[in-house]
């Protein structure tokens, strides 16, 4: 190994470690004082209730673990948007579980709560997975109301979204382990089966305070809206348990009874290991962003046995396409390639940008994947699409449009991983978030924005000095060279892939290693859910 792996590897490593830092912080949660108070009232959290949920010495894929990382200050934060979302399995059965944090904000729904919700639900129903839900949240956080309730991608979609799987068929089981109130008491309701703890439970539409506001009635919330209430009076839920640990046992002797779910066909042999080893991923990636790398050295220390069929290897170099195996699963794999090639147009330095030929090149490669029915994973690593007078007269806009449009309309599923850059068109071509990849991870590498910081930051400062210029003001040197670096710190903030965490432009961050989990999982939920729409590229075939 030489000096640059090694440099590589530092900074990498150093990069995982922050990672584990920050989610650490991140599962405490609302924090000690407010754990010991769930505690004492004979709750678990909500960590351990899914933990104890699955089923032991099975993997469990977090969605969002970092939403709303960052925001929400003023109100002192929200960590994991106050719910914990992710795919587990349960009874042997693979499942998304969503569940409240109550130590955070009594498990209030802010705007990112809602959308983590939704995200969790969309993965369920393009997947056909049984929905658990682990019900603890005193609903709307009232303060932001108007960023939350009544627009289309707000709180009320949930319930629209119970409504269409319901219709669907698709499984959802619901428990009230705390409170349930007002529009959010309909969650549980709505779902297919609802249980609710002794004690601890409530749900209703309106509380005893709002009720003694509203129409003069003197009520306690145990008997307005408790499990007995609810068990042998109103019918409204269908179990009552003694106490968490029962309600959750409740839950997987349900799900040990589900039917076998339908299959996709996705292609499954014996899984094996990459002969390369993974480890070595740390140290192939540079540390600097816009260093050369060969990305067929990542590909092989993700894939079975280190095996990679190239389709077109040596036309259109700049994205490498190929069929191979992850964890026993057959893929499809379009990935950016960063190394200096010599062609017999003359050595090139790609740096992930796309040429008319490679994008040509996946399109064709896109289409026979769907042919085939073989999933498709996206390594990004891309800059962008090239420019200049020869791209434009060599008809890159067209070539560009038809990689955007043969990943818009595959209908197999796509799972996408951002490695290093991933930068205005590029993203979209890559399959980025407005895709609608199944699943969307970033390395501690990652950078997601419209163009580099650099170039970016020179741009905003031409705009802002023409602003202050007009505003009669002088820039001297010194001040031009704050103004940049002042523009350079707050747009590379906005490129990290926290920030992008944080907003659920990706479900979350990983390690590496963890790469080949996630596609795996992602597969295997997909396999769920058979395609019924023909693949149609639509205007642009050729």
């Amino acid at each position: 190994m030489n000096i640059e792996f090694n440099k590589n590897e530092d900074v990498n490593k150093q990069l995982v470690y922050e990672l584990k830092t920050r989610l650490k912080k991140i599962y405490v949660g609302g924090g000690e004082k407010n754990a010991t108070k769930q505690k004492e009232k004979g709750k678990l959290l909500a960590r351990e209730r899914i933990d104890y949920l699955r089923d032991k010495d099975t993997e469990f894929l977090e969605i969002g673990s970092f939403a709303a990382d960052g925001m929400y200050i003023a109100e002192g934060g929200c960590p994991s948007a106050g719910v914990v979302t992710g795919i587990g399995y349960v009874s042997g059965r693979q499942c998304m579980i969503v569940a409240n944090d109550a130590t955070v904000k009594a498990g209030a729904w802010f705007p990112m709560t809602a959308k983590k919700n939704l995200r969790a639900q969309e993965i369920a129903m393009e997947n056909r997975l049984p929905v658990i839900y682990l019900v603890d949240s005193a609903g709307v956080y009232l303060p932001m109301q108007d960023e939350i309730f009544p627009d289309k991608e707000h709180f009320g979609r949930m319930f629209r979204n119970n409504s269409l799987m319901s219709a669907e068929g698709i499984v959802q089981i619901s428990a009230i382990m705390g409170s349930c109130v007002a529009g959010g008491a309909y969650l549980p309701i709505m779902s297919d089966e609802a249980m609710i703890v002794e004690g601890t439970g409530s749900v209703f539409l309106a509380g005893s305070y709002l009720v003694k506001s509203a129409i003069g009635e003197d009520i306690d919330n145990e008997t307005l809206g408790g499990a007995t209430t609810h068990c042998e009076i109103s019918g409204v839920t269908d179990y009552k348990h003694p106490n968490d640990k029962a309600c959750l046992d409740s839950i997987r002797t349900l799900m040990s009874m589900l039917g076998a779910p339908e299959n996709a066909g996705f292609d499954r042999i014996k899984s094996a290991l990459p002969k390369l080893d993974e480890q070595e991923l740390y140290g192939i990636l540079p540390e600097n962003r816009e260093k050369p790398y060969d990305m067929r050295d990542i590909i092989y220390r993700l894939v079975d046995n280190s095996e990679f069929e190239e389709y077109k290897a040596l036309f259109g170099q700049s994205i490498i396409c190929g069929l191979a195996r992850i964890d026993g699963w057959a893929v499809g794999i379009v990935a950016n390639q960063r190394k200096v090639v010599k062609s017999k147009k003359g050595e090139m330095q790609f740096g992930g940008v796309i040429y008319s030929d490679s994008a040509d090149k996946a399109s064709r490669f896109i289409m026979n994947c769907n042919q085939k029915k073989i999933p498709l994973v996206f390594l990004q690593d891309v800059t962008g699409f090239m420019v200049g007078s020869r791209s434009e007269q060599g008809g890159i806009i067209k070539d560009g449009a038809k990689m955007v449009n043969a990943v818009a309309n595959s209908v197999v599923p796509k799972f996408t991983i951002v490695i290093g850059n991933s930068y205005g068109a590029g993203n979209y071509a890559m399959c980025g978030k407005a895709y609608d990849p199944r699943l969307i991870y970033a390395w501690p590498s990652a950078k997601i924005a419209v163009m580099g910081g650099s170039q970016a930051a020179k741009v905003l400062l031409q705009i802002q000095e023409a602003s202050l210029k007009a505003k009669g003001e002088i820039i001297t040197p010194e001040k031009e060279a704050e103004l940049l670096n002042e523009i350079t710190d707050r747009y590379d903030s906005q490129t990290t892939p926290y920030y992008a965490a944080s907003r659920l432009w990706v479900d979350g961050i990983i390690d590496p290693i963890e790469t080949r989990k996630v596609i795996s999982m992602g597969i295997e939920a997909a396999n769920q859910s058979p395609i019924k729409k023909a693949f149609n590229v639509g205007i642009i075939q050729t």
